[in-house]
């Protein structure tokens, strides 16, 4: 079952138990994941939805801080919990080690030497950690490996 299916389903046991914010939350996932099919004018993989859904992630975490240096916690709130329902379609995320590990296998494969390659690993490395680890902190820890 794909995530479109996943997000369908949770919609319905949401509307059953009338859990309204779980019921937007979940509104807002299938229709970005429309908008997004709608763009690239076909269907996409899992893939392609990992990093729609971890880019809103990413979008939800920034306007938190945003909130709370605003002194909006309720809507930080919001946000927060709009985090923890898109994360239920996430993979499980990747360990520390694992982390470093794609690392190391990456930079090798790239023949990396130096920070100038960064943009190698990186490419190599961002199709297999997409939704199972944040890029931000993939990105850092290339960047301290290599420099």
């Amino acid at each position: 079952m794909d995530i479109r299916d996943q997000v369908s389903d949770a919609m319905i046991r949401a509307a059953k138990a009338k859990d309204k914010e779980t019921l937007s939350a979940l509104r807002m996932i299938k229709s970005t994941l429309h908008n997004k099919e709608i763009d690239l004018k076909s269907q996409f993989g899992e893939q392609e939805m990992l990093q729609v859904l971890s880019s809103m992630i990413k979008q939800r975490k920034d306007s938190i801080e945003q909130f709370r240096q605003g002194g909006r916690l309720e809507l930080a709130a919001k946000e927060a919990r709009e985090i923890s329902v898109i994360q239920g379609f996430m993979p499980e995320q990747l360990s520390e080690e694992d982390i470093h590990s794609q690392i190391e296998q990456a930079i090798e494969e790239a023949g990396a030497t130096s920070i100038r390659d960064m943009g190698k690993v990186m490419k190599l490395l961002i199709p297999r950690v997409t939704g199972k680890a944040d890029g931000k902190a993939v990105g850092e820890a290339v960047k301290a490996r290599l420099s």
